[in-house]
């Protein structure tokens, strides 16, 4: 492991490392998502929100800390350079998510709720699940 904590991507992945294990803990802990209290559905898109929120600007970091600038930066962006720079090999799962956030991040739809929890653990997370292991192996390099 790099002992420079000065690396902007590696200090990021640590906040990123945090929410990804209380999302991975909500999302292993029951097959039917659909069928959980309101409250608790909320608290996982909460989790959703800012894990995805630390993913993409940690991939941003590292991407960066590589020599690849971006020009700007959004999620989408960030991602579309990803993956032509081979960082992630899904791109229409990652787009789809950025539109799924922004969803409920900015119109805090309850109706999509169920739909939105449904592709997390069966589309999003296994995504979010392979960059966090990108990233443990890259700080071990």
């Amino acid at each position: 492991m790099n002992m420079d904590k000065d690396i902007r991507w590696e200090q990021r992945f640590d906040n990123f490392k945090r929410a990804f294990t209380l999302l991975r803990e909500i999302l292993e802990s029951t097959d039917d998502i659909c069928s959980l209290e309101p409250i608790v559905k909320e608290g996982i898109i909460q989790r959703f929100e800012y894990t995805f929120e630390l993913a993409w600007k940690t991939l941003n970091d590292k991407m960066s800390f590589d020599g690849l600038k971006t020009d700007k930066v959004s999620p989408k962006y960030v991602f579309k350079t990803a993956f032509q720079s081979k960082y992630i090999d899904s791109i229409d799962t990652w787009l789809a998510m950025t539109n799924d956030r922004n969803l409920m991040s900015h119109t805090y739809d309850f109706s999509k709720f169920d739909e939105v929890l449904i592709r997390l653990k069966n589309d999003y997370y296994p995504l979010l699940d392979k960059l966090f292991l990108y990233f443990i192996e890259e700080q071990v390099k």
